[in-house]
């Protein structure tokens, strides 16, 4: 196959690592295009990936309309170039659009149902649409649905083991770790949503049970707590999060992340999707907060299960008993739609 994979945030490169590195092995041609989104070039140099960048980043909607049209526009140009048999995506909007132009399918990941305006932009033209069981939409005859998580495409325990080693915060402190996620509010799909009221409060509130707080954040926060930024290398931020004893935050990825990892993840956002519901629900790994009183309820949350004793390992391992390995789905399904 000669295979197209498009790259718009650090989450993607995780997500699509082990099934370039695999396709690659097989013989297969794999073309990588980015876009400079946070974190995601330097993971992608991390991990070894050949790539092309074709647009750089933007927040709000104008500017997130124009770096996508020049992105569209130049990953055309090179798939006129390279003739792919399929172009694959989470999201998936370009390779849309692209695949149709050039004669090729399209294979688009996706599992965030809100993200109305991605969906409307992608789906009608998208050959093949696959989604985790737990999604709440029913799409069409071109939806997929499959036993897992996005995360375990790269989180699971055939393909990551925690290394504590390499998280310091853990090795200095003998207290219960909470890693504290804040978002940057900047994507399309968050625009009129939020998470915390207070930052400031979360971080005294859960010292005073005697846990030590680290933060991981995308954009500004308070003065008064840069000192607990952490320093841990994003190619090394799940062993972080598998490492700590509670997630706290407002990014559902990270907070997915943990929970698939075995760390109960307080999620806090007005938004939730198939996949929160089902961690929290079906599995007990994450809970959303995510009404009016969301704030409060999340604190409340933590402070409850940093003073309680379940065995998440054994809720983890019940998670695993049900899903499957996401890199073994995108291979297959690659193959299919090219069949």
């Amino acid at each position: 196959m000669r295979v197209m994979v498009t790259i718009q945030h650090p989450a993607h490169v995780h997500f699509f690592r082990h099934a370039i590195a695999e396709l690659e092995d097989e013989g297969h041609d794999v073309h990588v295009f980015a876009r400079d989104k946070e974190m995601a070039l330097d993971l992608l140099d991390r991990f070894d990936i050949e790539h092309e960048v074709l647009a750089g980043t933007g927040s709000g909607l104008s500017q997130l309309a124009r770096v996508q049209a020049v992105y569209e526009a130049r990953l055309l140009k090179r798939a006129r170039d390279i003739e792919p048999d399929v172009i694959t995506a989470i999201g998936g909007v370009a390779a849309a659009h692209v695949s149709r132009l050039v004669g090729a399918k399209s294979l688009v990941f996706y599992d965030t149902e809100h993200a109305t305006i991605i969906k409307g932009l992608a789906y009608p033209f998208a050959h093949r649409i696959a989604t985790p069981d737990c999604y709440r939409d029913t799409i069409g005859p071109h939806q997929r649905r499959y036993p897992s998580y996005h995360e375990l495409a790269y989180l699971h325990p055939d393909r990551f083991e925690v290394d504590e080693s390499k998280v310091p915060e853990v090795a200095e402190t003998d207290d219960k770790l909470v890693v504290l996620r804040l978002i940057e509010w900047g994507a399309s799909h968050d625009v009129g949503k939020g998470g915390f009221d207070d930052v400031e409060e979360v971080v005294s509130r859960l010292e005073a049970t005697g846990a030590e707080v680290v933060i991981t954040a995308e954009g500004d926060f308070p003065d008064s707590l840069a000192a607990k930024q952490i320093s841990v290398a994003p190619h090394e931020i799940h062993h972080l999060l598998g490492a700590a004893d509670l997630f706290i935050g407002e990014g559902a990825t990270m907070a997915a992340e943990s929970a698939v990892l075995g760390t109960p993840a307080v999620y806090v956002n007005s938004l939730t999707m198939g996949y929160t519901d089902e961690l929290d629900e079906e599995y007990g790994l994450l809970f959303n907060c995510n009404g009016e009183n969301r704030h409060e309820e999340a604190l409340e949350t933590a402070v409850s299960l940093l003073e309680g004793d379940t065995d998440w390992a054994a809720k983890r391992e019940a998670l695993l008993a049900d899903k499957v390995d996401t890199t073994d789905v995108i291979r297959e399904q690659l193959r299919e739609v090219t069949a």
